[in-house]
């Protein structure tokens, strides 16, 4: 009788349990945060490229969704959904919300979804409000690095749910991510789809392995955050109000960039042929071989050597 019940009691604790890494939540129904964007999009940080018109650097609208384990929007090494490629290659939403709407009315995994404007420059600040769920604590979100070929920033399934209570305060430094749906290299290349797709990889210093990538810092053992997000969990007597800055802007959106500067090497061409030898019959001339600068260096990298150089030659052709 004793074993009976004990089997019951486990058997009915195990049933009432639900499945998946947030099942755990066992903290207050409802919570809201403040989401603060930040962009560290500066020439400073990344010298290499960085865009200053047609367009220049800036952010998109952060788009954003409340969800359970049920749901994913985006997921490093697994490929893009049609909706998250038009987001990261043209910041297009509509497609990428169609699929968040559907996910919610499929297997209702989705609580809710949220937005903030986009940022007109690489530094800066945006944000909003999302309410979490006991049942959908996690959060997840896409910003489209613009101008770039189909690269963003964003989260996969945070989870502000600590056991039985909500977390006050998460901050998350970003780093950039290629969607895996066009094959460019630089901030500013032309549209070329990759066929067969590829996953979603994190752009590194070193990875692409190309100097023409515009993330490409050899000497860097790891890119400084091109972007941070802030998450703080609001009182009662907060909600409504707008989210709180936290770096202070000077002017409009602009924030004060303390990031450390990343040094950029010259880099110049292969040397040209030399040159048509020049001098005296019957003495000694000189040729001429040049190169050019392929980028200018920043932040105290490595100087341009010289573009030009001499040799001794005979003339040809005397009589």
């Amino acid at each position: 009788k004793v074993i009976w019940t004990l089997l019951a009691t486990i058997l009915g604790y195990a049933s009432s349990v639900p499945v998946g890494d947030d099942s755990i939540c066992t903290a207050e129904e409802l919570a809201k945060y403040s989401i603060i964007f930040t962009g560290k999009w500066s020439q400073t940080a990344f010298p290499k490229q960085y865009p200053l018109y047609r367009p220049p650097a800036q952010w998109s609208s952060m788009l954003g969704v409340t969800h359970s384990s049920d749901y994913s929007m985006w997921k490093k090494n697994e490929y893009a959904s049609n909706g998250v490629r038009d987001f990261a290659e043209k910041g297009e939403a509509w497609v990428l919300m169609k699929e968040i709407e559907e996910a919610g009315e499929k297997i209702q995994s989705v609580h809710g979804i949220f937005s903030a404007p986009a940022i007109s420059s690489g530094t800066g600040q945006t944000s909003t409000e999302l309410e979490v769920h006991s049942r959908h604590p996690l959060v997840s979100f896409v910003v489209r690095i613009v101008p770039s070929p189909d690269w963003f920033v964003g989260i996969d399934s945070l989870n502000l749910c600590d056991g039985d209570h909500w977390m006050e305060e998460v901050a998350v430094d970003l780093f950039p991510y290629d969607a895996g749906t066009d094959s460019g290299f630089t901030f500013s290349s032309p549209n070329f789809a990759t066929i067969p797709q590829d996953t979603v990889t994190e752009i590194t210093c070193s990875s692409p392995s190309h100097p023409a990538n515009s993330f490409y810092y050899p000497k860097l053992k790891i890119l400084p955050p091109i972007a941070q997000v802030t998450m703080v969990k609001l009182k009662k007597n907060q909600l409504g109000l707008p989210a709180p800055y936290l770096n202070l802007p000077a002017k409009s959106n602009e924030i004060i960039d303390t990031v450390s500067e990343t040094p950029l090497d010259c880099e110049v061409s292969q040397w040209s042929s030399w040159g048509l030898c020049r001098g005296l019959c019957r003495k000694t001339g000189t040729k001429i071989r040049t190169r050019f600068v392929l980028l200018q260096p920043a932040n105290n990298g490595m100087p341009c050597p010289n573009l030009d150089e001499e040799t001794g030659c005979e003339p040809e052709n005397c009589v």
